[in-house]
């Protein structure tokens, strides 16, 4: 059950984080009205109603893929890797929810909307790198703040975002980058595919040692001391659910 319960956790968190309020207009109190306060109790119910509704919606398809399609939890067969990506792809597509990369551009979009210079804007791309767990391998982070500086010295002054003229040279520099390290805009999708399967890795290992600290747990109760444990490569998650 605990193994089951990390898988349905998954599909939770990425219902949960396609829930996004959206600011309601202000509406004038009237404190000595008592009648007027059932209309607002009302309708913020009404809101709170449609979002239980909807998350409800998108967990329970989520479930019923879960429950229809075979996971391997094996990190280091490429195939299951592959498969599992595919079943949360699936499920991302059939609840209407984010691909990793969507949630990190706006991520990106929402944190850095008030940020007025270059500077900070990349600061904050690589606080939020850190934090989603992703690595710089191609030193790209590096090559950008050195192309950022070379464009300060050359305008003697911070850039500002709105620096339209001073922005464009940033911008060249930057195709230079992408150049040298043979980033390609064309290449975009093959690159989100990458991504995905590096975080199908990265699931699937945490799911093989929740399987396995389970059953460690199971195996100290005096009933199963004597059974021997399956191998987490031969467990189907459709059993669990």
């Amino acid at each position: 059950m605990a193994l089951s319960t990390r898988i349905l956790s998954k599909s939770r968190q990425l219902c949960g984080s396609q829930s996004i309020l959206q600011k309601e207009n202000t509406i004038p109190v009237r404190f000595y009205a008592k009648e007027a306060a059932a209309p607002l109790a009302n309708k913020g119910d009404e809101i709170l109603k449609n979002i239980f509704l909807e998350v409800k919606a998108k967990y329970e398809t989520a479930l019923g893929i879960f429950r229809k399609e075979k996971i391997t939890i094996d990190p280091d067969d490429p195939a299951a890797v592959s498969q599992y990506a595919k079943v949360m792809k699936t499920v991302r597509q059939k609840a209407d929810l984010f691909s990793e990369s969507q949630r990190i551009q706006y991520t990106i979009q929402t944190r850095t909307q008030d940020v007025p210079d270059a500077r900070t804007y990349l600061l904050t791309l690589k606080d939020i790198r850190i934090k989603r767990g992703l690595t710089d391998d191609l030193g790209a982070e590096a090559m950008m703040m050195n192309a950022l500086d070379k464009v300060e010295k050359e305008i003697k002054k911070p850039l500002m975002r709105n620096d339209k003229q001073s922005m464009a040279l940033l911008t060249a520099e930057f195709d230079k980058i992408n150049k040298k390290l043979g980033i390609r805009k064309e290449d975009l999708p093959k690159y989100e595919e990458q991504l995905e399967l590096k975080i199908a890795k990265a699931q699937l290992e945490e799911l093989k040692k929740d399987a396995f600290e389970a059953m460690e747990t199971q195996k100290k109760r005096e009933e199963f001391k004597d059974e021997a444990m399956p191998d987490v490569k031969s467990l189907d998650i459709r059993n669990f659910l």
